[in-house]
C-alpha cells in the first residue's frame, strides 16, 4: 500500500515550508505529498512547489480542496493534514501497518495542542477521549482512510463547516476508526489569541447546534464572526470554514 498526504491551504506562507519540510523523511520512503491551494494571495504556492510532489489549484473551501487532492492522489491510503499540524516521524509506518490487515479501514491520531495555557492539555485529552468513545474524528487529528472507502462514501461533503465530522459519520458505517495513540501536534496559537474558555464554549455551541440539525452555512457564519481558534489559514472564515 502507498500513502498520499493531502494538505489544503490558503495563504499559508508562514506554515507551508515547515509542514512540508517535516514530511521530507516520509517522502523519502515513498509517501506522496500533495498541496491543494484555494487561491492564495501570498507566496504559499511558490514556497510549496519545490517541497511537494504536486501543487494543485481548486475552488476555495477545505472540503472541496481535500476532495480535489484525493482525486489526484496516487496512494491507496489518503491522509488529510492541516497546514498547522505536524505528524509524528513514523506516521507513514503507523498508518500503513495499522490498516494492513483490513480489520480497520480508516482512522486518526491522538492530538496534542501546542501552547502555554494549561487548559490546552485538558482540551486535547477530552478531544481524544471523545473521539474514541464516539468514533468521530476531527481534522486536527489527521484523518486517514483507504481510498476505495473514501470514494464509496462520496468523500467530504461540500459543506462550509463540520465536513470532517460528517465524513467520520459516513466512514463509521463501514466500521469504527483505528485510534492511534501516537500524537500529532496542532497549533494552539489561535486558541490562546481568542481565549481558551471562550473557544471551548464556542466549539461546543457549534457542535451541539450541528447535531440538532443547524445548517453548516449558518454555523460557518457564526464561526466567522467569532474567529477560528486552532485551524490554519486554509480554514479561516473568508474561505469555506472547516470544523471547530
Amino acid at each position: 500500500m502507498n500513502l498520499s498526504v493531502i494538505i489544503p491551504v490558503l495563504d499559508e506562507e508562514a506554515e507551508i515550508v515547515d509542514v512540508l519540510t517535516a514530511l521530507a523523511p516520509l517522502r523519502a520512503r515513498g509517501v506522496e505529498a500533495i498541496v491543494v491551494d484555494g487561491g492564495s494571495s501570498d507566496r504559499t504556492v511558490t514556497l510549496a512547489a519545490p517541497l511537494a510532489d504536486r501543487v494543485l489549484a481548486a475552488p476555495r473551501g477545505r472540503a472541496v480542496q481535500m476532495n480535489a487532492g484525493a482525486a489526484a492522489a496516487a496512494g491507496d491510503i489518503l491522509l488529510f493534514l492541516h497546514a498547522d499540524t505536524r505528524l509524528p516521524p513514523e506516521a507513514d509506518r503507523l498508518v500503513l501497518d495499522g490498516l494492513a490487515d483490513g480489520a480497520r479501514q480508516w482512522g486518526r491520531f491522538d492530538v496534542r495542542i501546542s501552547g502555554r495555557h494549561p487548559l490546552l492539555r485538558i482540551v486535547a485529552a477530552l478531544m481524544n477521549l471523545r473521539s474514541r468513545v464516539t468514533g468521530i474524528a476531527t481534522g486536527d487529528q489527521a484523518i486517514f482512510v483507504r481510498r476505495d472507502l473514501f470514494e464509496r462514501t462520496g468523500g467530504f461533503p461540500a459543506i462550509p463547516l463540520m465536513e470532517d465530522v460528517a465524513l467520520s459519520a459516513r466512514l463509521k458505517r463501514a466500521g469504527g476508526p483505528l485510534c492511534l495513540a501516537r500524537r500529532v501536534v496542532t497549533s494552539g496559537r489561535r486558541w490562546e489569541q481568542h481565549g481558551v474558555m471562550r473557544t471551548i464554549v464556542l466549539m461546543w455551541r457549534i457542535r451541539f447546534a450541528y447535531w440538532l440539525g443547524a445548517a453548516p452555512a449558518q454555523l460557518a457564519r457564526l464561526y466567522g464572526r467569532t474567529g477560528r481558534p486552532s485551524d490554519s489559514a486554509a480554514a479561516r472564515p473568508r474561505a469555506n470554514a472547516s470544523r471547530p
